[in-house]
């Protein structure tokens, strides 16, 4: 497939050299730097990754910025009880949790994202395949170019540290009243403290962030990576975290007892890259693709808008990247919810009640690997469960997009202001009760072609009348052929880093 109208300035599709002169600098730059870049290929399958990386990791902390890192960009690393960590494991780590914790029959399986090296989030994946993409064509030159990562959270910090360590500097826009542990670790890595933009606002302020990226852009050193609407962000999540998806189920399966059919994959929009991964899980195994909001804003549910918590989903749009028209259902879930859950989960009361209820010790302590958006991804997981009728055969899968503990400070303010400072027994029964026992069916859309259609439609005014995006384009996205078409560009992209790496005399 050709590139469309709008891919070299917008898309980041683009297979062929753009400007030489560009790519030699940056060969030129990453070979005196020493940085060699892994393919998606190696980070689908990291035991292809070539064995002297491998040793070498194992002496690198995985959140230091050091350029071997780049080969821990995927969910196969696992830290081992006596402090060492593996970048190549069999299998990511995930927990299934079972009735006693979730109230449905169905396992639901969920990955952990906070095993990504440097940010403990899985967005870091994202932000290095939209950055080599354009590096190795020729686009983005490291010895000019400022990095702009565009976010409401951990796509900005994981751009950030990719700038780092691909020898870059990164830009992170922001919305102002996201968690404090997000700033406090970006004032540790950015180059100076105006490569911090906090935008007004919170976490579904997405236009500000675009207005933000609109002024920046005037300045040509200025290098816009917008994660709503670069395609290497929905590839990279097709195939790369489709693969340990599809490994991940495959191996709960083949275990005692293990599920049949693996019915739903889960995932919180956001920028819509990791949801792509259900592109690949449908082709596999025919699995339904389960798109969540907050339904504080429900854009998906009833066109609508407004404020929410839930960090790590940006709203009031659809992004470019959506293929709306694979989705299957929509699940709308509040931000009281995910952050009532969130404290519940860390609190010692909330734990012995889990205890109580029969919940294992495993369990209990994955609990502390699942921030706002990964508590919201496991409660639409069960809805879902329930509106499909799934039983005890048929799984559901999603990920944790990143652990708690960059939540602390917001677990710190509704401990203050919800619920008085105190959050013993009777808050716990009382959280847990609302939002585990009480999940039902409400705030579900199960969506046939005049609803896929629909939401579709509300991409047009973000980005045919506002960012410029030409219609042709944006019309091509309808059909399921583009969608596959795309997935062409990531053999070519992984024949240019071979190249560059080759260049460069490292690899």
């Amino acid at each position: 497939m050709s590139a469309p109208t709008s891919a070299p300035s917008k898309l980041g599709l683009e297979r062929e050299i753009v400007d030489q002169a560009v790519l030699e600098r940056a060969i030129s730059r990453f070979r005196d730097e020493g940085i060699v870049l892994p393919t998606f290929a190696q980070l689908a399958d990291p035991s292809t990754i070539p064995a002297e990386i491998v040793e070498r990791l194992a002496g690198i902390d995985p959140r230091v910025g050091d350029p071997a890192n780049l080969f821990r960009v995927h969910w196969h690393n696992t830290a081992a009880a006596d402090g060492s960590f593996s970048a190549t494991a069999d299998l990511p780590d995930h927990v299934v949790l079972g009735p006693e914790l979730t109230g449905v029959e169905a396992p639901i399986i969920v990955l952990f994202g906070d095993r990504f090296p440097m940010i403990d989030a899985h967005k870091v994946l994202a932000a290095y395949a939209c950055l080599v993409a354009r590096l190795v064509t020729g686009q983005f030159d490291p010895t000019e170019h400022r990095a702009v990562w565009p976010s409401t959270g951990n796509y900005a910090r994981g751009g950030v540290a990719i700038s780092r360590i691909m020898a870059s500097r990164g830009v992170a826009v922001l919305p102002e009243n996201m968690s404090r542990e997000r700033f406090e670790w970006l004032e540790r890595w950015v180059v100076e403290p105006g490569d911090i933009i906090r935008t007004p606002g919170s976490e579904s302020n997405v236009k500000e962030i675009y207005d933000a990226c609109a002024e920046l852009e005037a300045d040509p050193t200025n290098f816009i990576l917008n994660q709503f609407c670069e395609f290497a962000n929905y590839l990279v999540h097709r195939h790369v975290t489709g693969a340990a998806l599809e490994r991940v189920y495959r191996s709960v399966a083949a275990g005692d007892g293990g599920p049949s059919q693996l019915a739903a994959w889960v995932s919180a929009t956001g920028s819509a890259g990791t949801i792509a991964a259900g592109d690949h899980l449908k082709e596999v195994f025919g699995t339904k693709i389960v798109a969540v909001e907050a339904l504080e804003c429900p854009t998906m549910l009833h066109n609508g808008f407004g404020e929410h918590n839930i960090q790590g989903i940006g709203d009031k749009h659809i992004p470019l990247i959506h293929n709306v028209t694979n989705t299957d259902v929509v699940v709308g879930i509040s931000d009281q919810a995910t952050d009532e859950l969130g404290l519940a989960f860390v609190s010692e009361s909330g734990r012995e009640l889990l205890r109580r209820r029969g919940v294992d010790e495993a369990t209990i302590a994955s609990l502390e690997h699942m921030g706002f958006s990964s508590i919201c991804n496991v409660l639409a997981a069960i809805k879902t469960a329930k509106v499909l009728g799934l039983g005890a055969d048929q799984a559901v899968i999603t990920v944790a997009t990143d652990g708690s503990m960059l939540y602390a400070s917001e677990h710190e303010a509704l401990l203050a202001e919800r619920f008085s400072g105190e959050f013993g027994d009777a808050q716990a029964a009382a959280v847990v009760a609302r939002h585990l026992d009480g999940a039902d069916v409400a705030n579900v859309e199960e969506l046939d072609t005049a609803g896929r259609n629909r939401i579709f439609n509300l991409g047009y005014f973000t980005w045919v009348e506002q960012q410029g995006i030409d219609l042709e384009t944006f019309e091509a996205r309808r059909h399921q052929s583009f969608w596959d078409d795309l997935s062409s560009y990531v053999p070519r992209w992984d024949e240019l880093i071979g190249e560059f790496n080759a260049a460069t005399g490292l690899a």
